[in-house]
């Protein structure tokens, strides 16, 4: 299977009156896993069906495997889409659904067979090929869009929220056989999704979009550990944003005065903290105080929220069998990771 680069330029759409994307500019590797994130209707899924052909920028260019593709039809852009709603017709069997496309292309029967059991196979159900949709299970029917989407032998693969009407726990394990299909392939994939933890999970890189506009590109360690705006730095995990201002080398926010490692500018900003950065203290002495104002059991690990110096704050802890939670109330001395926080001027 043959995979192709996507190189976005400077394309910009709106349904009448209405702008959906800004001068969007993304270069997309030749093999590459690329996620667009971002809020429902940052433009994201409008950006994927422009690359797919359904619709035309009003200004900009898309090319694909470097051939202006702008104005091309879909079936001339050897692209394949994975729908959300999985789009199989129900009174086809599973080998039906995936030979559509291959049928309305006119592949010769011969290598239509072949060619279905291939991509049948490559997705593990080869073994329910005569199998109606409705006796398949969410998981199974997922796979099967995605097996017709790979008959055609696409150069991009494109994903529109391809695991969102799974429950969680299916869910997880249909992305990590998605993600080894793509990395044997070596196929172009790009995934639309709003779901940080699927992005993070699958991609190589992804872009976060806002409002019709690229804020950042980059590895979701990138732009986890050093989002370029308050706007990323909200939407990619937990932080805490506190506004304040820089003085004299110290970010202050109300009664709390933090060192900053670095020489900075002085002015206004936001300090960006990720929950793991605040360390709780339970004995000895401690750089800063804070009072304990609510708890979260969420299994894995315990959720605090905190009062520190007229501030409101939150970080987590590993829950290991056996140590108390901490009541709400309680006085605790807490440390602050400096180096694992991110001045915003954004």
């Amino acid at each position: 299977m043959s995979a192709a680069g996507v190189e976005i330029e400077r394309v910009s759409f709106a349904y009448g009156a209405t702008p959906i994307l800004r001068d969007v500019s993304l270069s997309i590797g030749k093999g590459e896993f690329f996620a667009f994130l971002g809020p429902s209707g940052s433009g994201k899924t409008t950006l994927l069906r422009l690359i797919a052909g359904f619709g035309a920028p009003q200004s900009g260019r898309i090319l694909i495997g470097g051939r202006d593709a702008t104005n091309e039809p879909p079936w001339v852009r050897n692209v394949g889409m994975v729908f959300q709603s999985y789009a199989l017709w129900p009174h086809m069997s599973v080998g039906q659904n995936v030979a559509f496309g291959l049928e309305r292309r006119r592949v010769p029967r011969a290598e239509r067979e072949t060619r279905v059991r291939a991509a049948l196979d490559l997705v593990g159900l080869v073994h329910l090929i005569d199998r109606r949709p409705a006796q398949l299970s969410g998981g199974q029917q997922q796979r099967v869009a995605i097996a017709r989407t790979l008959a055609i032998e696409p150069d991009v693969l494109l994903l529109d929220e391809p695991l969102s009407n799974l429950d969680a726990g299916l869910r997880a394990g249909v992305r990590a056989e998605l993600v080894a299909l793509q990395r044997r392939l070596g196929l172009t994939t790009i995934l639309v999704t709003h779901d940080q933890e699927e992005a993070n999970a699958a991609a190589d890189r992804m872009a976060v979009l806002n409002d019709g506009g690229v804020l950042q590109v980059g590895s979701p360690p990138e732009l986890y550990d050093r989002p370029a705006n308050r706007f990323v730095a909200g939407f990619l995990g937990t932080a805490n944003l506190v506004d304040g201002e820089v003085r004299d080398s110290a970010f202050v926010a109300g009664g709390l005065s933090l060192g900053l490692p670095e020489p900075t500018a002085p002015g206004a900003a936001t300090l960006a903290i990720r929950p793991q950065a605040l360390r709780l203290l339970r004995d000895g002495a401690a750089p800063f105080r804070a009072r304990i104002a609510d708890t979260e059991f969420l299994g894995g690990h315990v959720r605090y929220g905190l009062e520190v110096a007229g501030l409101r704050l939150v970080t987590e802890e590993p829950h290991r069998r056996g140590t108390p939670t901490l009541a709400p109330g309680t006085e605790v001395g807490l440390a602050i990771d400096l180096a694992q926080a991110s001045l915003l001027r954004q």
